[in-house]
Order: structure tokens, then sequence, then C-alpha cells
């Protein structure tokens, strides 16, 4: 009798599970991660050859990494927080000192920051934008002050020419957030390659995926080598640890996923470029759109309204899915409420911004809809 009363509440449990998830799934996802034959063979690849832990894979697809990003050096991890964790600690960044960074932004930015013994001083963003004011943060240096960290947020570059002036000015390190950004161009140069280190993120919803992935960039040889000692436990080699690490390695598994998403990347930044472009031809009189500054791939293609939150229901209602990235200042996360200031700009965004589906296995018909459904909405 109670193996019976198991099994009906579990019938139960799975009824109202899936009832859940029919709820809950939008017709056009705001995200929709593309993984295909080539991926399957390539971990098919890697099972077969008995090196499943960090290997070969891994070595080819850093190679890679860098020739794309164009620099000397990418050091894999397990994901984008482990990678923005050695990049400020191989730059010696540590306990007494501050970074200046968004608020406007993913928890990890600041969190790799506090994982140092370091702490994030935030600055405010761009009036018109969404990324970190150059001039904002110059005004936040202090003594204390030893790196500036700017995030290319939704997959726009950063202003790094003035950045790179700001910390050229003031001897400080110039650490890039590159987790939303895979292959963003501009001034000639890649997201990645313009501070002292870059790191990415390889998320299933990033521009390409590894799984679960992140990568440190970086031109300085003695920043790469420290990098990858410390995601190894801190070994020069086998059984010689010169200092405590971390266990921050990724997998062969993962990394022949990245090689074929790397070779997929163009093309899944260029549709999203397509699709932004439509968006923006057709929403420009309704909202404030994201303007292709500075390199733009789209991670979020990101609008400003002040009937932001009337938009995304009458969407929802039309079984179009949407984000809000992000709802919350990092200094209004409990954790970092002491770090609380004043940054007028990205407080108003909090309020405004949303995200619409981008990703590249969105069908014309699904953009036709999108634009259809938002236009409806302002013309009521």
């Amino acid at each position: 009798m109670h193996h019976l009363f198991l099994k009906t509440d579990l019938k139960c449990r799975t009824v109202a599970f899936n009832r859940y998830i029919l709820d809950t799934v939008t017709v056009i996802p705001i995200a929709n991660p593309q993984m295909g034959s080539e991926e399957r063979a390539a971990v098919d690849r890697v099972l077969r050859s008995g090196i499943i832990a960090q290997g070969p894979e891994v070595a080819s697809f850093e190679e890679e990494f860098a020739s794309m990003c164009g620099v000397k050096h990418a050091v894999a991890t397990s994901n984008g927080t482990t990678a923005g964790h050695l990049a400020l600690l191989s730059n010696k960044i540590g306990p007494g000192d501050e970074v200046i960074t968004t608020p406007f932004t993913f928890f990890a930015t600041a969190s790799v920051i506090i994982m140092t013994g370091a702490k994030p001083v935030f600055a405010d963003v761009e009036e018109n934008g969404f990324c970190l004011d150059p001039v904002k943060a110059e005004e936040e240096i202090t003594d204390n002050t030893k790196a500036i960290q700017p995030v290319h947020l939704y997959g726009e570059l950063a202003d790094m020419p003035s950045f790179q002036n700001v910390c050229d000015k003031h001897n400080l390190v110039l650490i890039e957030d590159s987790a939303q950004a895979h292959s963003s161009k501009s001034w000639g140069q890649s997201a990645g390659s313009f501070g002292k280190a870059g790191w990415f993120s390889f998320y299933p919803t990033k521009n390409m995926t590894t799984s679960e992935g992140g990568m440190i960039t970086t031109n300085d040889s003695k920043v790469a080598e420290h990098c990858r000692n410390m995601r190894a436990h801190g070994m020069t080699a086998q059984y010689q640890h010169t200092e405590f690490g971390y266990n921050y390695r990724m997998t062969d598994i993962s990394a022949a996923i990245g090689r074929v998403q790397l070779s997929k990347l163009q093309n899944f930044n260029s549709r999203r470029q397509e699709i932004a472009e439509r968006y923006n031809s057709a929403f420009s009189n309704y909202v404030s759109i994201p303007e292709n500054r500075r390199g733009h791939v789209f991670h979020q293609y990101t609008i400003r309204s002040d009937r932001r939150d009337e938009l995304r229901k009458y969407l929802s209602d039309n079984e179009i899915g949407t984000g809000i990235y992000y709802p919350t200042l990092l200094y209004g996360y409990d954790p970092m409420k002491h770090l609380k200031t004043k940054c007028p700009n990205a407080e108003k965004l909090i309020a405004e911004v949303l995200s619409l589906p981008v990703h590249p296995a969105l069908t014309d018909q699904e953009v036709s809809k999108v634009i259809k459904t938002v236009t409806s909405f302002f013309e009521q």
C-alpha cells in the first residue's frame, strides 16, 4: 500500500510539474542555446578518446580562442566566475585594494573582486548607454585603487580607449569583463584584447557556449602562466605546488563543444546583428533603442521604456519571452548594501530596461511577430 501511495503521489507531482512547464514556456523564448550534430560528434570523439578531463581539446580551444581575440594567450577555466577570479588574482589584486566597476551588471562582476579580498567601488554608467562611464570611474579613484573593470554589457564594448587613458594616467590595471561580448570588435581590436586581462563566460545563453566554462585572455606571459598554475591547485609541475590554488579546470568535453561553437560564432553574431537592425528600424519611434556604437554583438537586445512593465506583460500575453537585465543594482543586494553609492543613470535603467528575443534560432516569422506585437502595443 505504501508503494501505491508513492506511485500516486509521484504521478500527481509529475502532472503538476508538466502543467507548470506548459504554463510558463513561451512560444518565442528569450534565449535558445544552439546545439547540433557537430557538437554531439565532438563530445563523442572525446568520450571515445578516454581523455575527458583537461587535455588536448582544452589546449586547442585556448589556441583558437586566443587567435580569435587577437591575443597571445588564452586560459580556459570551469566557468566565467572562476575566469574573473583568476584574471584579478594574476594581476596581484587582493586585500586592501579597490577595483572600480559598474553596479549595472550581473552579480559575478563584483563577486570576483570580493573573492580576492579587494573592494568593489561602483561608478555610474553612461547617460545614454549601458556601460561604465570613464569620466565617472575616474572620479572614484583613490590611493587604494588598483584596477578598473568595465563590463562590455549586452555585447557592446565599453569605451576602451578612454579607459586605457585613465588607467595609464593613474597607473592602474585594466581588466575587461567580456562575459557577454564574444568577438565584439571596435577600434581594430576585439573584446579581451584591450586590458591587462579579459575574461569570458560560456554559460548556455551566451553568444557561444561550452555548457559551462570560462576563458582568460591576455598578452602578458606571466599573467597567463600564473592563471594556468592557479587553476590547477597552484601546480607548476605534477605534484609541485608553489602556492595555494584552485580546481578551476575546464574539461575536454566542454572544450570540444566550445571549439565547434567558436566555428559558428561569426554566423551566430551576424544573425543577432541582423535581427537587431530590423528591431531598430521598427522600434525607433516608440522606445529608446540600443544603437550599435562600439562593435555590438547583441548578447541581449535591450530597449528602454517608461512603460516597461506594461509592455512586458503584453508580450507575455502574446507568448513572447522577455528579460529584465538587471532588476537590481549590485549595491541593492544584501551582501553589497554597505557599498551603496549614488549612480542616478544606473538607477533609472533598472526601471526601464527590457530585453527582447535576439538569439540566432529566431526565424524571420518570429522576428516579425515580435515587431508586430511591440508596435501594436504602442499603437493601440
